[in-house]
């Protein structure tokens, strides 16, 4: 007679890890490795993980030669007198800290970044907005609308400095007051060599380099807001301006705290431009954080100086991500 395993059988064999159940109970899944709902056996676990770590140990090893080993060995480098020349290697502490905090030429290339970053980031984040509202809603060849104004930020900073040395030269020579001159204008503006217009003459071309980049996350973020929600307003009565303030900018309001904290932080890391169109002229007005590195380091030789004044700016753009991090998630909470 053929014996017929019961529930208690069942129980039983699987609390005493008998896998000899009949029936095919509990113990008998066990036995085959199948386990209960969302198990694994040890062995099995312990295999994902190899199989894991030998995938992204490339990714691992590259990011460890490429960003950690720099960042421990600029830190080491930070508290000796490096010369690029060889010389020095001294330990030194925080002596080249000390120095920088009461730097005046750190103190006022730090002033043209933050200056830069006041009068780039607002009409970046305005413009993309603006951009994105007016190609989100035409009917007509809306590809090119969107083309033409993202396809400046696929452009490299040497092709975009060049152009804007040719459009803005403070001569004859340059495109723009060609264009002023043909309508009996001649305002003679040196729009490079004046400190009143370098920096916005800077500001003028980095918002038009980058404005692509703000405008296809709002973009992106208009295309998923559900069309219902404007059908039920207009239902309702609401006119499109009632809908932009009401509906748009309220659902936008996400996007907008990450296009800023991204604006500020690439404004903030500003160099290319500025290297290109003035050098940081006129009489160092226009020269970023990032260009007193590079000459402290490359043209004073002073490789552990410029060391410290980079991790003392790099301090500071962490200070002001946590603090617009902050922000953004409080913002977010009074939102829910």
């Amino acid at each position: 007679m053929t014996a017929v395993g019961t529930p208690g059988d069942a129980v039983r064999a699987d609390r005493s890890g008998d896998t000899r159940t009949a029936g095919g109970g509990p113990g008998a899944a066990r036995a085959n490795g199948a386990g209960p709902a969302g198990a694994r056996p040890a062995g099995v676990r312990h295999r994902w993980t190899d199989h894991g770590l030998m995938f992204v140990a490339p990714f691992l090893l590259v990011y460890a030669l490429f960003l950690i080993w720099p960042l421990v060995s600029g830190l080491a480098m930070s508290l000796r007198s490096d010369n690029i020349t060889g010389t020095g290697g001294e330990f030194v502490g925080l002596d080249n800290y000390a120095e920088a905090l009461g730097d005046p030429e750190v103190w006022s290339s730090l002033w043209n970044t933050v200056w830069f970053t006041v009068l780039s980031a607002v009409p970046l984040v305005l413009v993309g907005l603006v951009f994105a509202l007016l190609a989100h809603h035409v009917r007509v060849v809306r590809w090119l609308w969107r083309l033409s104004w993202f396809a400046p930020f696929l452009l490299p900073s040497g092709v975009i400095g060049l152009l804007f040395l040719w459009v803005i030269y403070p001569s004859d020579f340059g495109f723009a007051d060609q264009v002023l001159a043909s309508f009996g204008l001649h305002p003679g503006i040196g729009w490079l060599t004046d400190e009143r217009y370098a920096m916005l003459s800077i500001v003028l071309a980095t918002v038009w380099w980058t404005v692509g980049f703000n405008f296809l996350l709002y973009l992106a973020a208009l295309q998923a807001i559900p069309p219902y929600v404007y059908e039920a307003a207009e239902l309702d009565g609401a006119g499109p301006a009632h809908r932009l303030w009401h509906i748009t900018l309220p659902l936008l309001r996400r996007t907008t705290g990450v296009v800023v904290v991204l604006q500020v932080l690439a404004s903030l890391k500003i160099f290319d431009q500025v290297y290109i169109l003035t050098g940081g002229g006129p009489d160092d007005s226009t020269r970023p954080v990032l260009q007193y590195v590079f000459q402290a380091g490359f043209t004073g030789y002073r490789i552990g100086y410029a060391s410290a004044v980079s991790y003392l700016f790099f301090a500071l753009i962490v200070l002001v991500s946590l603090v617009q991090l902050r922000l953004s998630r409080r913002s977010g909470e009074e939102t829910a």
